[in-house]
């Protein structure tokens, strides 16, 4: 605690402080806007010259800018260490190192349990009577590419590789300098839903098969909250590779499982939320770096401070 020194006339404020608080906020957070701006900016532009091309994904002249515009997390992952690299910034304090040697076999339990977790909506769907599930698409997707390796290969880089190096190796330790691991993994939920937007105006993509205006479109949207929940907590546990084995699961079980009806959605939905808490509540969240300590106003001084003598004129 702090009081008024008797020999000065002005008042104590609390306004030093909370600007040395506020600066320290502002660096562990560096970047996150370079980062957004240079992510939506190439992926949209990208996917809107593809959506004014038109044509399938799959085809030219549309596929090149359709695949460009999936790397836009890695575009504003880039400009942001380069930044940083050239402002000499040090790496954020919640950063998980690349290498993290035993700890990346977490990678393999978490990319299992991403596609147990779509998997058990599913059959608690089917069971419930909702029997929309079938495999028929997913053989015949897999086919389309020539095989398990080539398919596996696709579905790896069209966005795992593409997104989370971005995602979670840039923008969620910034976020998670002032925000608990809820409170991140919503608001870059939220962020990443949003990006998502121009795929449902490229044709032949899923999100085009669903449509924005449906229900199925409104799924979709929502199960990007608890993805980005669960990759956050697959991140905090081994990285971006453990990110990048979590996404790979959802994306290559959704598209064998070939899930389209709202119903199902939201039944994987519900699982997936349930199993993000769950994950979340057993592991202590630890809260971000300390604030940096403000330095004293220099008008004040600590209250069993000897106050000045006055001497007699």
């Amino acid at each position: 605690m702090f009081q008024q020194n008797s020999g000065v006339g002005h008042t104590v404020s609390g306004e030093a402080p909370r600007k040395a608080e506020d600066g320290g906020v502002r660096t562990r957070r560096s970047g996150l806007g370079l980062f957004f701006a240079v992510t939506f900016a190439t992926t949209w532009t990208f996917w809107l010259t593809a959506i004014a091309l038109g044509g399938s994904p799959t085809s030219s002249p549309t596929a090149l800018p359709f695949l460009l515009g999936g790397f836009g997390p890695v575009f504003g992952a880039i400009a942001v260490r380069v930044r940083r690299g050239r402002r000499g910034e040090p790496v954020p304090a919640r950063t998980v190192k690349l290498r993290q040697g035993v700890r990346l076999f977490w990678a393999l339990p978490l990319l299992a349990l991403s596609s147990a977790s779509l998997v058990a909506g599913a059959l608690l769907a089917d069971f419930l009577g909702d029997a929309t599930v079938s495999l028929t698409e997913g053989k015949e997707l897999i086919s389309s590419v020539g095989g398990i390796a080539p398919f596996l290969i696709s579905m790896l880089i069209g966005g795992p590789l593409a997104e989370e190096p971005g995602w979670r190796g840039t923008a969620y330790p910034r976020l998670r300098a002032s925000m608990s691991r809820l409170q991140a993994g919503l608001l870059l939920g939220g962020v990443w839903a949003v990006w998502h937007l121009p795929l449902f105006f490229i044709e032949g993509t899923v999100q085009a098969e669903l449509g924005l205006f449906s229900w199925s479109g409104l799924m979709f949207s929502l199960s990007v909250f608890p993805v980005a929940l669960l990759t956050g907590y697959a991140y905090e546990r081994a990285g971006v590779a453990a990110a990048v084995a979590v996404h790979l699961g959802f994306n290559t079980t959704m598209a064998v499982l070939s899930v389209d009806s709202p119903v199902t959605q939201a039944f994987i939905l519900a699982v997936q939320v349930g199993l993000a808490m769950t994950l979340l509540a057993t592991r202590r969240d630890r809260r971000t770096t300390p604030p940096v300590p403000a330095a004293p106003h220099p008008h004040q001084v600590p209250a069993d401070a000897p106050h000045p003598i006055s001497l007699p004129h």
